[in-house]
């Protein structure tokens, strides 16, 4: 299949195994990254699935993009933009619906893999609407609950599924923000994986593995 236009500007790699509506792996990258960023270990996941890698909408200088903007030289510390980030959510969830439409994947079964601020917008867009993801992978992130819809709790997360791992000396996201996870999203009924890695703000290629067998697990 031929790339479509979306509502974000996006890569796109199809399923190796043909299917009428693949399942869809999602890939929001980080603060000041783009699209190309995860989409490099594309060709390193399940071949079933169709991969799309979205470009956050707000270009930066020199380089790179971000879902929204963090003052890192805010009074308080790191300050994030809520209002850009919300902005991000329900641009993402719309988006979700675009690539349903136009690439013609299973809705049934969209899993958003995300890193850093990335893995933020992941967790917001699917805590908000349970109802269109299946998986979440969380990389290096944690759970900002002011970006989440109101109402949020009343959810029906009984099909969400979700892995989250951290390095445990992330000098971006403190590991103790990323500890909170888990117990945050037991309190919803949400069983989750959560691993940590002797690594900084990254990947681990354990960690790689760990969430491919996690994702071809639930195949």
């Amino acid at each position: 299949m031929t790339k479509k236009e979306l509502i974000l500007e996006h890569n796109y790699k199809a399923p190796a195994v043909s299917s009428e509506n693949p399942p869809a792996i999602i890939m929001l990258h980080g603060f000041g990254s783009d699209e190309n960023d995860l989409f490099s270990f594309a060709s390193e996941l399940p071949e079933t699935y169709a991969v799309i890698a979205l470009k956050a909408p707000i270009p930066m200088q020199p380089y790179g993009n971000a879902w929204y903007n963090i003052y890192f030289d805010n009074t308080d510390g790191k300050f994030s933009d809520t209002e850009q980030a919300i902005a991000s959510r329900d641009l993402i969830s719309n988006c979700i619906d675009d690539i349903i439409s136009k690439y013609k994947v299973d809705k049934n079964n969209i899993t958003l893999l995300g890193f850093s601020q990335g893995t933020i917008l992941s967790f917001a867009v699917a805590l908000s609407y349970p109802e269109k993801i299946k998986n979440v992978i969380g990389l290096s992130g944690y759970i900002n609950e002011d970006i989440l819809k109101e109402g949020y709790k009343d959810n029906d997360f009984s099909n969400l599924n979700i892995y989250t791992s951290h390095g445990s000396s992330d000098q971006v996201i403190p590991i103790d923000w990323a500890r909170k996870t888990k117990p945050f999203l037991k309190n919803l009924d949400i069983d989750a994986t959560y691993s940590e890695f002797p690594v900084g703000h990254g990947v681990a290629p354990q960690n790689f593995y760990e969430l491919k067998q996690w994702l071809e697990d639930l195949s």
